[in-house]
């Protein structure tokens, strides 16, 4: 995640992550990404079930029950595992995690054993008296995700009406108190939407919003011609920054971020350099601190059937099963090469990513793996996405 509002705009500072000494255990989450000592999020897909049908979908979730996931005293096992791991936060994603009738109940352990419970939730079924629950189960966060405005969300959900719903589970939290924000995919299907989007999050009062790259997995893999281009990409950054910088000086406390495409880091900081910003040095520092992509480090993902994987995007490779292992023995068993590789990666990218290419591995940690994987099945390949020029990464 690249914190745009937090780099940007100023809202953190190497001091802020320096007062916690950037020790995980008692870093606030908004912090979190600066640590020293990483523990993974973990975002485990409760059940692959889901109400919607999205074109994007990374776990090609339907509404049907699914064999073999993982019962509620397994799961509790789980997360007495990640709480002597200090595993700092479990999102529960789906599929459509708010299917499960027993996400409150385990929600609620998680927090008991000190784990920040979070849901990443499609929002349609977040009626009044559910955004009550969420919010005496004291979640700290709902992500609700939106791709675009009216008809073009409806049309990335598969369902008429989506989008209306998915508006009434975020007033719903606001109305309790609950703290929740906005989650998009950007593609060249709603990538004009983007100033309506923002708009929709002033309007809507929603304090945080995630814009994601897309990645070509689960369904999404289908959608490498929907992607941006590179300039496409810069464009988009660009509007983000600017819209972002709005709220800012209009004192409106918003924390706008990307995610899942690290190059944006190094941009950010190159045209804070060509605004002659004071505060680029600083911004370099906490991008040194972020230290680019975590999957299989900072990330993880438990699928529904007890999978481990480097994150919510790479199913196609496991790393064990919590149902035969501990959680917090497999992350840290680097006698698997592909573990132990995303552990250290730097001498293993190729092409423009090698650390002999490129001058911002240290900020970027060659960005995204399951893109690479999806594009030229070598998961040490170079990163398609990334949009910057060949002068932009040159050293010397």
């Amino acid at each position: 995640m690249i914190g745009i509002t937090k780099l940007y705009c100023g809202t953190a500072t190497p001091g802020d992550a320096l007062r916690y000494g950037r020790e995980s255990a008692k870093m606030p989450a908004h912090l979190l990404q600066y640590s020293h000592d990483k523990k993974p999020i973990v975002v485990w897909n409760m059940s692959r079930r889901c109400n919607l049908k999205c074109v994007h979908c990374y776990a090609d979730s339907e509404n049907k029950a699914y064999d073999g996931e993982l019962t509620t005293q397994e799961a509790k096992e789980m997360i007495e595992d990640l709480a002597e791991f200090k595993a700092p936060v479990l999102l529960f994603s789906g599929g459509e995690p708010l299917m499960n009738e027993n996400i409150f109940e385990l929600a609620t352990l998680a927090r008991e054993r000190g784990i920040r419970p979070v849901i990443s939730t499609n929002g349609t079924l977040i009626t009044p008296k559910m955004a009550k629950k969420i919010r005496e189960v004291d979640f700290g966060y709902v992500g609700i995700s939106l791709d675009g405005i009216g008809d073009i969300n409806d049309k990335f959900r598969g369902m008429k009406g989506a989008f209306e719903a998915a508006m009434r589970g975020f007033r719903n939290c606001v109305e309790v108190g609950q703290k929740v924000g906005l989650r998009l995919t950007m593609t060249r299907r709603n990538c004009n939407d983007l100033n309506a989007i923002f708009d929709f999050i002033e309007e809507e009062q929603i304090p945080r919003a995630c814009f994601y790259h897309l990645v070509y997995t689960g369904r999404g893999s289908d959608m490498q011609q929907d992607d941006l281009t590179h300039e496409e990409s810069r464009k988009a950054v660009d509007l983000i920054i600017d819209r972002t910088m709005d709220f800012h000086r209009r004192g409106l406390e918003k924390d706008i971020l990307t995610v899942d495409n690290h190059c944006d880091g190094p941009y950010l900081y190159m045209r804070m350099l060509k605004e002659k910003s004071e505060r680029a040095g600083e911004v370099m520092q906490l991008l040194r601190w972020n230290g680019g992509n975590s999957s299989g480090i900072g990330i993880a993902c438990v699928d529904n059937l007890g999978n481990v994987h480097a994150d919510q995007f790479s199913w196609d490779y496991s790393f064990g099963n919590v149902r035969e292992r501990k959680f917090s023995e497999i992350w840290m068993d680097t006698s698997n090469p592909i573990m132990a590789g995303l552990k250290d990666r730097k001498s293993l990218l190729k092409g423009r990513c090698a650390q002999t290419n490129c001058k911002w591995i240290d900020v970027c940690n060659g960005n995204f793996r399951a893109r690479a994987k999806a594009v030229y099945d070598d998961i040490w390949a170079q990163e398609p996405a990334c949009y910057l020029t060949d002068e932009e990464i040159a050293k010397g």
